[in-house]
């Protein structure tokens, strides 16, 4: 997934219809997409013919924003380590002892103004964004600038960002100018036609047409606003921060990221929809703080391996991978394991994720969570709390699918081997703990060998992988983990549910392919 902004600047392409409203009293002004000011120019419905009227419209309250910021950028030395690693160094970015050095970078994206004295919404990536290899560092904002599409450039403030929606406001000032605002996007449709205007690849003003590809689309990034209207409008670096609008000139969308396997637009783009984005951007203008939703648990999708082996309906629920200590799941009484199948009368289904309907949640308010523990339905009521700042998520929610094989875990311990998993097991013991270095409270058993032509080879599995549960029944020696694959097997399921652990890292559930099923 790539996000569409670029490094690089550039100036708008000119019009003159900016400079004519504003000459206009600020009282006197409506927005760009007025009801009455739009409709002469909207093309009849179906396919229309021209988009011309329409953009001549809406074309001048979208805006170049540039900007710089101090990044820390990682060395790339080839010769790091070697007698030309300080030779080479100079040309290779290998100084500084190959630490991250600070450099100056810029930025170039879109945005629109939503307010005639100079409000304009933008993504949060475009003013904070930093280019291709640079470490896990916030960037420092420089200075920001706003072109309009008469060449007219100023200096922006900062009024406020938000990281989780991706979302920032930015103040210009100036008076009399144009601006557009925020429509319904719930009333969108699949098949609607919509257009984007924006500055691809720094190249001015560039307007695209297309249809609404999908709605509610999950793009894999996770957390409340992992929703996006999904457009084949041609949407490229650069693009992002720029609006998307319907026929009608409503800003029903805040053009923001692409899918592209070549980094050009390959007829996949993505906006957030502007019923996510109004209110953030309302908060933000006030100066509040946006508060979401949290229950306090890992969570993962419902795959057909994990349906499977828990013998329930896929793309229906979501699996608890871990429960944070104190938080309000814990309290409510939600364990590992549980599936979260509806949570205040909504279903968790693909579209409708846990994290999505939780982060939307009053905080503090009491609802009520429908979660299957061992193939049995209850329902538990959970206090929502506060959902944490993103980078302190982020840095709880690595599950450790990186990182190299340390040889380890064959030590100690009776080896045996489970024909159906195609692994080789052995009894975590103390010893083989502290040559994984795992926590002394940790119980399970540790992978010796793996059959390289078992599932449990084709998901990820490895040599000194720790498995703590098998079909949520938890196994402390390979005869307890035979037996319980014994039992699937002669209950005609044909996949068995891992909870694995790699390390210290997180634990995971994992769906396996018994052999010979």
């Amino acid at each position: 997934m790539r996000y569409a902004y670029a490094i690089t600047a550039a100036l708008l392409a000119g019009g003159t219809t900016a400079t004519m409203l504003m000459q206009q009293p600020l009282s006197a002004q409506v927005a760009q997409n007025a009801p009455g000011n739009i409709a002469a120019a909207a093309p009849r419905a179906g396919a229309p013919m021209s988009f011309a009227d329409l953009t001549a419209k809406l074309a001048p309250a979208v805006v170049n924003i540039s900007t710089t910021q101090k990044v820390q950028v990682q060395q790339n030395n080839p010769f790091a380590g070697t007698p030309f690693g300080d030779f080479f160094g100079q040309f290779g970015g290998g100084d500084n002892n190959g630490q991250p050095v600070t450099r100056e970078a810029t930025s170039l994206g879109s945005g629109f103004i939503v307010s005639p004295d100079g409000y304009v919404v933008t993504n949060n990536h475009v003013i904070s964004g930093a280019p291709d290899g640079t470490v896990a560092a916030k960037p420092v904002i420089g200075s920001i600038t706003v072109t309009l599409p008469d060449r007219k450039e100023y200096k922006a403030t900062l009024v406020g960002r938000d990281v989780a929606s991706d979302l920032a406001l930015l103040k210009i000032e100036a008076r009399n100018l144009p601006f557009v605002e925020f429509g319904d996007s719930t009333r969108t449709r699949v098949g609607d036609w919509v257009i984007a205007i924006g500055n691809p690849f720094g190249l001015g003003g560039t307007v695209t047409a297309g249809i609404v590809s999908a709605l509610h689309r999950n793009i894999g990034l996770g957390g409340a606003y992992d929703r996006y209207i999904q457009t084949d409008a041609s949407i490229n670096q650069g693009n992002s921060g720029g609006p998307m609008f319907d026929l009608n000139g409503n800003v029903i969308g805040i053009n923001t990221a692409i899918f592209s396997p070549t980094g050009g637009n390959v007829g996949i783009g993505f906006a957030i929809p502007a019923e996510e984005a109004k209110p953030v951007i309302d908060a933000l203008k006030k100066g509040g703080k946006i508060s979401r939703g949290y229950l306090g648990v890992g969570i993962q999708p419902m795959t057909d391996e994990i349906a499977t082996a828990l013998n329930l309906p896929k793309n229906r629920g979501e699996i608890v991978a871990r429960v944070e200590p104190g938080q309000a799941a814990a309290r409510a009484g939600i364990q590992q394991g549980d599936v979260i199948v509806r949570v205040n009368n909504q279903d968790v289904t693909p579209d409708n994720t846990l994290s999505y309907i939780v982060a939307n949640l009053p905080v503090g308010s009491r609802v009520p969570v429908d979660l299957i523990r061992n193939g049995k339905r209850m329902s538990v009521t959970a206090i929502v709390g506060q959902r944490p700042p993103e980078e302190q998520l982020a840095q709880g929610n690595d599950f450790g699918d990186d990182g190299d094989d340390n040889g380890q875990g064959g030590g100690g311990g009776s080896a045996a081997t489970s024909a159906q998993l195609g692994l080789g097991l052995a009894t975590l013991t103390s010893d083989i703990a502290n040559q994984l270095g795992v926590r002394g409270d940790v119980h399970g058993v540790v992978i010796t060998t793996v059959d390289q032509s078992s599932d449990a080879a084709a998901k990820g599995l490895r040599r000194g992988d720790l498995i703590l549960s098998i079909n949520q029944t938890p196994v402390t020696n390979p005869q307890a983990a035979a037996a319980v694959v014994t039992q699937a097997k002669r209950s005609g399921r044909q996949t068995v549910l891992l909870l694995v652990q790699r390390g210290n890292s997180p634990a995971r559930y994992i769906g396996i392919e018994l052999k010979g099923s």
